[in-house]
């Protein structure tokens, strides 16, 4: 597969519905501390029958921003009882699967991710979870809308060698999502099979960079 040119650079923002603008307001400004930095105030839009809206952005650092629309007269949508202001879910929906759309957000440290987390804790959104997993540890809680929000730090640097283990496994789940099993079992098994596929062409390239390595000045010959 051909490698195309990699040219974005990061998220410019995400963006959620809220039913309580004051209490999001109060959570990521007043709480977490991210400033608000643009606002947009519309009487209606684009071709549907559209309330009046505000749609406003919170800084969270890098030249990202988390927005926020809050439509006025829109009443919060029925649903399930379990869920956020977007999505409400029938009481037998799995609650993993709920929380698995979530929004990280990086710290440096261990002493800025202790820092948010005392300002949660001194809030009334507490941290619900603080857990150490594979490469980063993260905190987590929910804001006033209800959406899971994580904040996290690297516990190490992540290797090539992980780089190049993801982008097995994911070609092993490609191959294997459609197919009769498609299951971890069978993703481990295919990927066993494209490591053992692909060791002559990894020692080549291996060879061939050691080969183009120029040798230090002086150690040649007299």
């Amino acid at each position: 597969m051909t490698e195309l040119q990699h040219q974005v650079r990061g998220v410019d923002h995400v963006a959620y519905p809220t039913f309580d603008p004051k209490g999001t307001v109060r959570f990521y400004r007043d709480v977490l501390g991210f400033p608000v930095v643009h606002s947009i105030c519309a009487a209606g839009w684009g071709p549907e029958k559209h309330p009046d809206f505000i749609h406003f952005f919170f800084d969270i650092g890098n030249d990202d921003r988390l927005a926020f629309f809050y439509y006025f007269g829109l009443e919060p949508f029925e649903g399930g009882p379990q869920g956020d202001s977007y999505s409400r879910f029938a009481a037998d929906v799995p609650v993993y699967f709920i929380r698995s759309r979530h929004l990280a957000i990086h710290v440096d440290s261990e002493e800025d991710l202790l820092e948010y987390r005392r300002r949660l804790d001194l809030s009334e959104w507490p941290v619900e979870m603080q857990i150490q997993h594979e490469t980063i540890e993260s905190i987590y809680t929910h804001d006033p809308n209800g959406y899971m929000i994580e904040i996290t730090r690297a516990l190490r640097p992540v290797t090539p060698q992980e780089d190049l283990d993801a982008a097995l496994t994911i070609d092993a789940l490609l191959d294997v999502v459609d197919g009769p099993d498609p299951s971890l079992g069978a993703l481990l098994a295919r990927k066993a099979e494209l490591i053992v596929e692909r060791a002559a062409d990894w020692e080549a390239e291996q060879q061939a960079g050691q080969q183009a390595v120029p040798a230090p000045a002086g150690s040649g010959g007299a």
